[in-house]
């Protein structure tokens, strides 16, 4: 393991468990898919089948956990694609599951705000250096689309908008300790993007826990 990738602030050298911190804080992303799977499981007794894209999106978070957690442990170029894969399959269907259920659009709209975000990220991503902000330039059409969300879904009183605002919030608190890892190395060696992996665990939570305060109903067709 000569060749690795040192991009962060905690990781000194190559070898397994260089990022304590980074590594284990992604148990908290598993845990939070545990309590999800529980939570699923109360609300939809008797009618699992009814939210397979619930399902899916706890099936996200647990994935989300353990691929950033092998790219933590190994700084090796085939980890952090399954570090970053499972957050772009996320944030896609966690958009389309707010389109539908929270927002109750239809397919066309659902379909044509969905094309809209990924045209706005795409172009974003291409007029920006990937390294801006240290990186976290990758997320901001994501926060911008949740905020956009957490307002809409005030407007509209849907019960569980609250947790968007919260979600929200967190993750514009976790993107700033995301962003300054690397400029606090020196006195501060741990780095903070061990932080980034607890609140975006907490976050992820909040939103898809929203759906389960009522029980989710997809909207007719």
């Amino acid at each position: 393991m000569h060749d690795y990738i040192d991009i962060y602030c905690e990781r000194t050298a190559a070898g397994l468990w260089d990022e304590p911190l980074n590594t284990l804080t992604n148990l908290a992303f598993v845990l939070a898919a545990a309590l999800l799977a529980r939570a699923y499981g109360q609300v939809y007794r008797g009618r699992l089948w009814q939210g397979w894209d619930l399902v899916l999106l706890i099936a996200l978070i647990a994935a989300i956990g353990v691929g950033s957690g092998l790219w933590h442990l190994t700084a090796q170029s085939w980890a952090m694609w399954l570090d970053v894969l499972p957050i772009l399959v996320f944030i896609s269907v966690f958009l389309l599951v707010s389109l539908r259920r929270a927002l109750g659009l239809g397919w066309a709209a659902t379909l044509a705000l969905f094309l809209l975000y990924h045209a706005v990220n795409t172009a974003v991503q291409r007029s920006l250096p990937p390294d801006t902000l240290n990186g976290s330039v990758f997320y901001l059409p994501t926060w911008a689309a949740l905020a956009l969300l957490s307002v809409w879904l005030a407007r509209r009183q849907w019960p569980g908008w609250r947790a968007y605002a919260a979600a929200n919030a967190l993750f514009l608190v976790s993107l700033s300790l995301r962003t300054i890892d690397a400029a606090v190395c020196g006195w501060l060696p741990i780095g903070t993007h061990f932080l980034w992996h607890l609140l975006n665990a907490w976050l992820l939570y909040l939103l898809v826990a929203a759906f389960f305060r009522p029980p989710a109903k997809l909207p007719a067709t």
